[in-house]
């Protein structure tokens, strides 16, 4: 049996979205402010454009964790030992779960759409990863004032976050959206 195009990582639509996924995820070696990075904007990235759902979840997540794996061989110590923590599974979940929300951008995709999810997926990321540095940070006491001191300790990292989705999410969206009217395979090679 025959897989569309679409289907096959190989066909030139996949790769290009795998490409700039990649790339986007590897500019987290560049020096950025705290929390500035293009973590959010992969996930939603590939779950609007991938044509497989499989390959919508897996290459942001694989993109992420390169862009891990490299940061811990450059910086060693201490980001070598974010692999052992709960903090890095929480980051994965909000990826996850941002990729999901990508999945109702299929064919819907327009800037207002794009800036609408790119906040909502910035605000997930905060409240998730926030949540678990309450848990798992004894210096946060386990009541609500603690979950509160934790959710205020990561405000000025917010701005940050917020600012890099919509930064990586117009790169991404816009440069694709771009390319596909220069090269119309990738029309119809993708969502």
């Amino acid at each position: 049996m025959n897989r569309p195009a679409s289907d096959s990582f190989l066909a030139p639509g996949p790769l290009v979205l795998a490409g700039l996924i990649v790339i986007a995820a590897l500019t987290r070696l560049l020096p950025h402010p705290p929390n500035f990075s293009p973590v959010e904007a992969v996930a939603l990235f590939g779950g609007a454009y991938f044509a497989s759902k499989r390959w919508a979840f897996f290459v942001p997540l694989a993109g992420l964790f390169v862009s891990d794996v490299a940061l811990a061989a450059i910086n060693g110590g201490t980001y070598a030992t974010w692999f052992s923590g709960a903090g890095i599974w929480l980051v994965y979940l909000c990826i996850a779960l941002t990729t999901a929300l990508g999945l109702n951008l299929r064919g819907r995709v327009s800037g207002a759409r794009v800036l609408g999810y790119s906040l909502v997926g910035s605000v997930l990321f905060f409240l998730v990863t926030n949540f678990g540095a309450w848990m798992s940070d004894p210096s946060y006491p386990k009541t609500a004032a603690g979950l509160m001191a934790a959710y205020v300790a990561g405000i000025p990292f917010f701005q940050w976050t917020v600012l890099g989705t919509l930064f990586y999410s117009a790169a991404l969206f816009g440069g694709f959206a771009l390319l596909r009217r220069r090269v119309p395979a990738l029309h119809a090679q993708t969502v």
